[in-house]
């Protein structure tokens, strides 16, 4: 969920939950989100809830967290396998990102430090999984989900 505005193409509950700070305060307060961070001048978190019950019927859960997320996730459930999604370069995300249009001038810079600050997070990720082709780079994760041990042991994914 987030309290940011959407985007116009994206839709309440289908894309993102988009809540106002008033809910976003109450929540975090009641401790109803399993991780949020601020990011970019507003909020996003993940409810508690629907993770929790989904893990007690025995499933997985697939998160898409910015490196703050996965930070408290990896304090809350060491056994969580973070896989860092990274762009083939600081370059490249910049063009994809100016090629998306959604952001003005000074939050696409802000974007580009943070993406640059997150790279040098990878020591925090069992696996670092560079996107320059959109199909591989998934079946590289799903590859990831569907193996069983928590750490790589080989493949082109790096440790």
């Amino acid at each position: 969920m987030t309290t940011r505005a959407p985007r116009s193409s994206e839709r309440d509950r289908i894309d993102y939950r988009f809540i106002s700070e008033d809910e976003f305060d109450r929540m975090v307060a009641a401790g109803e989100l399993l991780e949020w961070a601020e990011i970019f001048g507003h909020r996003s978190g993940t409810p508690a809830e629907p993770v929790r019950s989904t893990m007690a019927t025995g499933r997985d859960v697939l998160l898409e967290l910015d490196v703050q997320g996965a930070r408290q996730i990896r304090e809350a459930a060491p056994e969580a396998v973070l896989v860092l999604l990274a762009p083939p370069s600081i370059g490249e995300l910049e063009r994809r990102l100016r090629a998306r249009g959604t952001e003005i001038e000074d939050v696409l810079a802000r974007r580009l430090d943070k993406a640059e600050w997150e790279l040098g997070e990878r020591g925090l990720f069992d696996w670092v999984v560079v996107n320059d082709d959109a199909e591989e780079a998934a079946a590289e994760v799903a590859a990831i989900i569907g193996s069983s041990p928590p750490h790589p042991t080989e493949g082109s994914a790096d440790p």
